[in-house]
């Protein structure tokens, strides 16, 4: 199984504490959530029961009758799946948000299973439109979904003539698609291939000193092949590794000279990835350009050029000092993702891009599924579902006030660190 790999790469590094590194995808999550729902809410006029109440409203808040609530939700997601082959795009286009919400929000494997043929049938006629919402889940049935839908996300992606678009959203289905549910190492050699054949068409001919001519409609296709590409090489074979390594690693630095900031940021993330892959297999890993590659990643993470926006520009700097210090120092570093009485530690670049791809999909229902969904925790390794009582949930929730202690204090202790690092600056002036 192509997953076998994952054990032993992601589970690298121990529980060491210390800083985190940036990711785009995570950096853009929150908004492209709050833009889903609203597209959601604005679009699903055209179908009369997605006017009552919203994935999210029907999910949020404490709710006393638990069977209620999910008859109710059950009855509720029937009604957008009948809408998913309703004329209307808009319809269809808000019958689809409102169908990944909740499917981000809670675990439904049994209402998946009994309608899979039908929602595999309507997603692959709206995946023509130019629309996409997939969920996989592992194990045969995940296996036979992924496999009736792997065709048409292929020739959309390969097809030039498609709208971007719909491109970009194959390319993250068809990773995260893979990853989750490839039968063999066929089904992942196929999809890196299709994934790789994006990119790197646009590499130019003189070697990493050449800058890639992209036009700005396809910045964001290529960062979303890239990061596709990059989430499947954390379960790709050591045999193959190598190969990639002396394929892409030479020529993928041409990228980090994009106009875009995403596409920067992803070839950079992906450029640490594979030096963390390539020092698994070969601890005194050498590569041969090394001073050059610094170089150009030491320029990225000082950039202060003014015609890039403030945001951009912070978050390129912050992004490649961790790449940076992660390809001269082998070292990566941690962040810590806190969810219930649980805590997650991403120690490796590869941990780091399966958590950005998950959370890209699920988005503010990520915690919950951390907790709840087996696949989630057999991947980042948190062992069996917690079964936890009203009581220990309610123990384990902070009140209002002490929040606010903390917040504050915390506030505090920031100011006082930066007006440290002012007064060095003022110093050194």
């Amino acid at each position: 199984m192509p997953r076998a790999r994952k054990g032993n790469t992601l589970r690298k590094g121990g529980q060491r504490r210390g800083g985190g590194a940036r990711s785009s995808a995570q950096a853009d999550s929150g908004s492209s959530d709050d833009e889903a729902a609203s597209e959601a809410r604005s679009t699903a006029s055209e179908c009369p029961s997605l006017l009552s109440t919203t994935a999210e409203d029907s999910l949020g808040g404490d709710v006393v009758d638990e069977q209620g609530q999910q008859e109710d939700l059950e009855e509720k997601l029937k009604e957008y799946v009948d809408c998913l082959t309703d004329k209307s795009a808009k319809t269809r286009q808000g019958a689809l948000e409102s169908l990944r919400l909740a499917l981000a929000s809670r675990l439904l494997p049994d209402f998946l299973l009994e309608r899979r043929l039908t929602l595999a049938d309507a997603l692959e006629k709206c995946l023509k439109k130019g629309l996409l919402c997939v969920q996989l889940g592992p194990g045969p049935k995940g296996e036979e979904l992924f496999h009736s839908l792997q065709p048409l996300l292929v020739s959309v992606l390969s097809d030039s003539t498609a709208s971007p678009a719909a491109r970009l959203h194959c390319a993250s289905a068809l990773g995260l698609g893979c990853y989750v549910a490839a039968a063999d190492i066929q089904d992942l050699v196929s999809c890196l291939a299709c994934l790789e054949s994006v990119f790197s068409r646009f590499y130019g001919l003189g070697g990493s000193s050449t800058s890639p001519v992209v036009p700005a409609s396809l910045h964001g296709l290529l960062s979303a092949a890239l990061q596709a590409w990059a989430l499947l090489l954390t379960i790709c074979p050591s045999t193959q590794i190598s190969h990639i390594l002396d394929r892409q690693l030479p020529r993928l630095p041409q990228l980090l000279s994009s106009e875009s900031v995403n596409l920067r940021i992803a070839a950079g993330e992906t450029i640490a990835l594979l030096f963390e892959l390539a020092r698994d297999l070969e601890e005194e890993f050498v590569y041969e350009d090394m001073e050059a590659l610094c170089s150009v990643l030491r320029t990225l993470a000082t950039d202060s050029n003014k015609y890039r926006a403030k945001a951009d520009r912070r978050r390129q700097r912050s992004t490649f000092r961790a790449v940076l210090h992660s390809v001269e120092g082998g070292e990566c570093e941690e962040e810590i993702v806190r969810f219930g009485f649980e805590v997650l530690y991403m120690d490796s670049w590869a941990r780091h891009r399966i958590y950005a791809a998950f959370k890209e999909v699920l988005g503010s229902g990520m915690h919950h599924h951390l907790q709840n969904n087996e696949l989630l925790r057999d991947i980042f390794g948190l062992g069996p579902v917690l079964l936890l009582d009203a009581t220990a949930l309610k123990a384990c929730k902070v009140p209002r006030f002490e929040k606010h202690l903390y917040n504050a204090a915390a506030f505090k202790a920031r100011t006082k660190a930066r007006s440290r690092v002012r007064d060095k600056r003022a110093d050194i002036l």
